[in-house]
């Protein structure tokens, strides 16, 4: 079922559900425990659960569940907000249906954290080392197993972390209508098709609608989705719906510039390659002149 509601209706958890549907374990989102999943979790305005308000739409809202993602929404004589449109279920109640730590609905969900999958992760690079040819027990590699699950789990340390816990309160109400820029926001990520490095900057703008976000948290947005095992072009979108869920701007323009490892130390080896991508959303992408102010002041010096 289709439904659409103002991002200002929906709860932290919602949106962090929302953002996050590609490459967000399940093991964290049915960690929150059967009383705070996702199916029962209410808004911070009172009103009933997600399903229910999914249920409660007209059947004409159900009827196009492949429109986009992003939208403009009047509101009187304000700047208008940006809107989502997600697609929504009523799955079980209980919020167990696909819990892949249990089998019995007595028990709380209890799935083991990052750190303790620690030995097996260095089991596994011991075999690896032993597949290349090496001595896993000579000298020099003797701890590399225990090092290389340890940089690993930082490296994708995005994954212990939601939109809610980096924002930490950090929405202020202002009277500012006019754009913000950070950029070159520095980046480090995995390619998830080879697993070696890819990074780059990112540049960040959004025109507030009476609510601005601390700069900081721009900065902490890119280290979520970044430091996860990534595509730079979902990387890109993901950063410009948080920013949209964090503020409910009036739009939001992100622009990833990277550079791929796996182009340069493999393959083609193009070692003066890099990547573009961008995702507009809101006025950036619905005003020209709005969209060149903001390439206008990124590729600035």
């Amino acid at each position: 079922m289709s439904f659409t509601r103002q991002l200002s209706e929906m709860s932290a958890s919602e949106l962090n559900d929302a953002i996050d549907d590609t490459n967000f374990p399940q093991a964290h989102i049915l960690s929150r425990g059967r009383n705070n999943s996702v199916c029962s979790t209410s808004s911070t305005s009172g009103t009933s659960s997600l399903a229910d308000r999914a249920q409660a739409q007209p059947e004409e809202t159900a009827a196009n569940p492949g429109t986009p993602a992003e939208e403009v929404a009047p509101a009187g004589n304000q700047r208008p907000r940006l809107i989502l449109k997600t697609n929504g279920s009523s799955p079980d109640s209980d919020g167990h249906e696909k819990c892949t730590f249990h089998h019995d609905l007595e028990l709380d969900h209890k799935p083991p954290t990052r750190e303790a999958l620690l030995p097996d992760m260095a089991r596994s690079y011991r075999l690896l080392l032993g597949g290349l040819g090496e001595n896993p027990d000579r000298q020099g590699l003797i701890k590399t197993p225990e090092r290389a699950a340890k940089a690993m789990l930082y490296f994708t340390k995005g994954y212990d972390q939601s939109l809610e816990d980096v924002l930490n309160g950090a929405v202020f109400d202002e009277d500012h209508d006019e754009m913000v820029v950070v950029k070159d926001i520095e980046m480090f990520s995995m390619c998830e098709h080879h697993l070696v490095p890819f990074y780059g900057k990112v540049s960040i703008g959004y025109l507030p609608c009476n609510k601005i976000l601390g700069l900081s948290k721009l900065a902490r947005i890119v280290e979520i989705f970044s430091r996860r095992l990534q595509v730079q072009e979902r990387l890109t979108k993901q950063i410009a719906v948080a920013v949209t869920q964090a503020v409910q701007p009036a739009g939001v323009a992100v622009v990833v510039e990277g550079v791929h490892m796996c182009m340069v130390m493999r393959g083609v080896q193009k070692i003066n390659s890099k990547t573009v991508t961008s995702t507009m959303l809101g006025v950036f992408r619905d005003d020209p002149k709005t969209r060149e102010e903001f390439l206008n002041l990124v590729n600035s010096k």
